[in-house]
């Protein structure tokens, strides 16, 4: 049986039917904040300074015109788990998102950020209400560019992906309640 990849698995945890999906090239993910399924630092805590944490990518295939990225928690006792971060239309010469981005619906750069779970965009950093969270980070390099007029949710987003998903990276972090 073959694996899901990290979408196949969002999808299904968002109860979202997106159809066949082709199988997407791997992609690394990393932060300089916090290493694969360390602690993230407070800093990045929705308590504390809620900053997004630097993140940057490696292995996006030929042919990507943009890329996306989610950040949601499937420990959260929330159906399909609660969602941190959702950002698209990230320029294909990009290879990382800075500290601390504006929580505004378009960056300078043309990225445009969604509705996180607090019903605000962009970034809403970790506050499990008990015990320690998993925090996955997702990029995909899309074979298109987004557009979108509004502020879109994970779900949304999920479904305008939908077929252009080239290549994909997870990084996942914890976080404990304090």
């Amino acid at each position: 049986m073959k694996a899901l990849s990290a979408v196949s698995l969002l999808v299904l945890a968002a109860g979202i039917e997106l159809g066949a999906q082709k199988e997407a090239a791997a992609m690394k993910l990393q932060s300089s904040a916090f290493p694969e399924g360390g602690t993230i630092p407070k800093v990045h805590s929705y308590s504390a300074d809620n900053l997004s944490p630097p993140l940057g990518w490696s292995g996006a295939p030929a042919g990507t015109v943009s890329f996306a990225l989610v950040c949601d928690d499937p420990d959260a006792p929330k159906p399909g788990g609660w969602v941190h971060w959702v950002v698209w239309d990230i320029p294909a010469g990009h290879t990382s998102l800075a500290l601390g981005l504006p929580q505004e619906a378009q960056l300078p750069d043309g990225s445009r950020q969604g509705l996180n779970d607090w019903r605000k965009v962009g970034w809403g950093g970790p506050q499990p209400p008990s015990g320690v969270h998993h925090y996955v980070f997702r990029i995909f390099a899309l074979d298109r560019a987004l557009g979108g007029g509004r502020a879109y949710t994970r779900d949304e987003l999920l479904k305008a992906m939908r077929g252009h998903i080239l290549a994909e990276g997870e990084l996942i972090g914890t976080f404990a309640a304090r």
